[in-house]
């Protein structure tokens, strides 16, 4: 949004010197496209309102933090003052908090700033206008949400107690916290399988993992103990069985603000269905479609998934672009492109830049007016110490090197997490250790991308994961578009081009993927001599192997 043409003043008033905020503040407002005029420290409100007339701006900042009674007649003269004005102006206070309730008490002011706020909110003011409390004013789409506050990205964080109780509680807490922008839903293992066929679930295994949601009626209190605070949007994790029905579930309830669906897992590849691997990625990929039809966006949460399970880092390049490629074959808009930092364990920082750095690279690539990219990024579950504090070090450090990727979105990882799932105060006090970073690294210029060693580690992964697309394409060029052919990427990961040393290997899956952490990185290895291959090598490497099966089983 550009507001050119329009002005805003700023001042602190009365005998209060105190200028940092207000400039501050009008900073900001430059950003936002406004004019703006800073009348100085100690400004009487005489000569303020003079300069409102002769001005006349569209929007007037006023700041004062001093002892909180000397602000009452100051705003009571400008009260009386500025209801004799012949034309309209909006008001913002920012003070102390003392000096900020203080300021609430008066209706004509339309923001109040105190300390506590973010830069975030701020922005939505600029954007906004009065209305910063209205539903509207945050967003009520994703796409609104992020439109709303970027550069500063909206923040997701994971929540799901073992009671409904809890959790309705605990959302009702979190929206009225203001730190959250969107709760994403994780629902124990029984409802994500056996919603459908309750007479399937185990009672052991209630509220293992996440809430026991157990009807749509469900939902529906989940979201509406979320309609307050700042009103944040809801997600919740897809189903591994009846995925149609749970889609359209989600989409009724809770009015899904983006769905997550792996294309290669979810399955017997990890245990988390009973799906076959060819089963689940034909139906992931008619889900994905059927959510681009329904407007919804779409995450493939499926590049982590490789690194999770200890897959090389060109692995993970390669499927994040193969993943993004999927989506937008199957006709999704708006695309949710997530990126799991500190994964796999003991990746140095710069190399697991230098890796995220090259996933966006080549899944932007794809990036058209009718394919929008979201950035969404997260610390990895390995990163943190069952130690809470030095766990909350963690997340500090994790978010800093996140925001060197300017994400739409912060998908905050609970810093307790190691132990138990979030409570709804371990939430609300984790967003606000990555909005303690987020606000001071913000509009920072810190060139660590720009790294020389993280520049050729991003280049030499590209140039790597695009040979192993190549291969692909070629090996398996008799087949329609093959990076979006189900058949072609389950015989890749049974054959092991694409593979993971976590992959339970027998007569299906007979990869032999074995890898190491190299300076940081984490390279395919020789199984048997444990020297590091090169993705050409290792792909020749597999497909010798086949060859010479299939002629040990024609002899036969």
């Amino acid at each position: 949004m550009k507001n050119e043409k329009k002005l805003i003043l700023g001042a602190s008033i009365g005998n209060c010197v105190h200028v940092a905020g207000v400039v501050h503040f009008l900073s900001l407002a430059r950003q936002e496209g406004f004019d703006t005029v800073f009348l100085g420290p100690a400004v009487p409100v005489d000569k303020l309102f003079s300069k409102i007339y002769e001005l006349r701006p569209y929007m007037v900042g006023i700041s004062y933090r001093l002892t909180p009674e000397n602000v009452v007649p100051l705003l009571d003269e400008i009260e009386q003052r500025q209801k004799e004005l012949p034309f309209p102006v909006i008001w913002d206070f920012g003070g102390t908090k003392p000096v900020a309730d203080i300021a609430r008490r008066y209706s004509f002011i339309d923001y109040v700033s105190d300390g506590f706020d973010d830069i975030n909110d701020t922005i939505r003011f600029l954007r906004g206008g009065p209305h910063i409390e209205s539903l509207a004013s945050y967003g009520k789409t994703l796409e609104e949400r992020i439109d709303a506050s970027y550069p500063y990205p909206i923040l997701r964080h994971h929540y799901g107690r073992p009671t409904m109780e809890e959790t309705v509680q605990g959302v009702a807490e979190i929206a009225q916290a203001r730190v959250l922008d969107v709760i994403s839903l994780g629902p124990d293992q029984n409802a994500q399988q056996f919603f459908f066929h309750p007479e399937n679930m185990k009672r052991e295994f209630t509220g293992a993992g996440g809430v026991p949601i157990r009807s749509a009626e469900d939902l529906q209190k989940l979201k509406e103990a979320s309609q307050c605070g700042n009103y944040p949007l809801m997600r919740c994790y897809s189903g591994t069985e009846d995925v149609f029905p749970y889609a359209k579930m989600l989409l009724d309830t809770i009015d899904n603000a983006w769905t997550a669906i792996p294309l290669c897992w979810y399955n017997e590849l990890d245990g988390r269905g009973s799906r076959k691997l060819e089963v689940s990625m034909r139906e992931a990929q008619a889900l994905i479609r059927w959510h681009a039809e329904n407007g919804i966006p779409v995450e493939l949460n499926e590049p982590h998934h490789w690194g999770l399970r200890d897959a090389p880092d060109v692995i993970a390049v390669a499927m994040a672009y193969i993943s993004a490629y999927n989506a937008k074959k199957l006709g999704v808009r708006q695309y949710v492109a997530q990126y799991m930092f500190n994964n796999p364990s003991g990746l140095s920082f710069s190399m697991d830049l230098a890796k995220i750095l090259a996933m966006i690279e080549m899944v932007e690539s794809l990036k058209s007016s009718d394919f929008k990219i979201y950035r969404e990024t997260r610390a990895g579950l390995a990163l943190f110490h069952a130690d809470e504090d030095v766990a909350k070090g963690q997340l500090a450090a994790s978010t800093f090197m996140q925001m060197a990727v300017k994400p739409h979105i912060v998908h905050v990882v609970g810093y307790c997490e190691a132990d138990h799932a979030a409570r709804s105060g371990e939430v609300i006090e984790s967003c606000k250790i990555a909005k303690g970073v987020i606000r001071h690294v913000l509009n920072d210029h810190i060139s660590i991308a720009q790294d020389s060693v993280i520049q050729e580690r991003k280049a030499e992964l590209m140039r790597e994961a695009q040979v192993l697309i190549d291969f692909i394409l070629q090996e398996y060029g008799e087949y329609d578009d093959p990076l979006a052919n189900a058949d072609v990427l389950c015989d890749c990961i049974r054959k092991g081009y694409i593979d993971a040393v976590h992959i339970l290997k027998n007569q299906k899956f007979r990869g032999d993927m074995a890898t190491s952490i190299i300076d940081g990185k984490c390279v395919a290895v020789h199984p048997g001599t444990g020297k590091p291959l090169n993705e050409k090598n290792r792909l020749l490497r597999l497909k010798e192997k086949y060859n010479r099966e299939q002629l040990e089983y024609k002899a036969i």
